[in-house]
């Protein structure tokens, strides 16, 4: 499958902003996949066409996809999720006030999953690696 090479190379360029440390590592999990246009479409479209939009900056888009995904409780993207949220400066008290507010549209048992588990999970990770600082905030996108 051939790529729009803008689309791509911008979705890219917004990829490693959301994960610095393996976005590379993202898309050599693709091409070694059963489906490696996947990859592909998923930069083109997500990031080098939603994600890219002028209306929202990264940041904000970013916690809006953190709280979708709590809401859809959708556990195995939303990991990555959080942890670029917090690359992009939000604070884990505003990434849980996020995922909180879900708990009025998609009910505690969804919120439970999410906030005891996957948000527990990255925020433990990050502590351990002495990424996650509660209180400073990072770079605006």
């Amino acid at each position: 499958m051939g790529t729009d090479t803008d689309n791509f190379q911008r979705g890219l360029d917004i990829l490693a902003k959301i994960d610095p440390e393996n976005y590379k590592d993202i898309m050599a999990g693709f091409e070694h996949s059963v489906l490696p246009d996947l990859g592909t479409l998923a930069v083109e479209f997500n990031y080098g066409q939603i994600f890219s939009r002028p209306g929202l900056d990264l940041k904000s888009r970013l916690l809006a996809t953190v709280a979708g995904l709590t809401a859809l409780g959708n556990t195995e993207q939303l990991k990555f999720y959080i942890n670029g949220a917090l690359n992009v400066g939000w604070t884990e008290e505003e990434i849980l006030e996020a995922m909180l507010q879900m708990v009025i549209y998609a009910g505690f048992p969804v919120a439970l999953n999410t906030i005891l588990t996957v948000a527990n999970e990255v925020f433990s990770e990050r502590t351990e690696k002495n990424l996650l600082n509660k209180k400073e905030k990072q770079n605006d996108y």
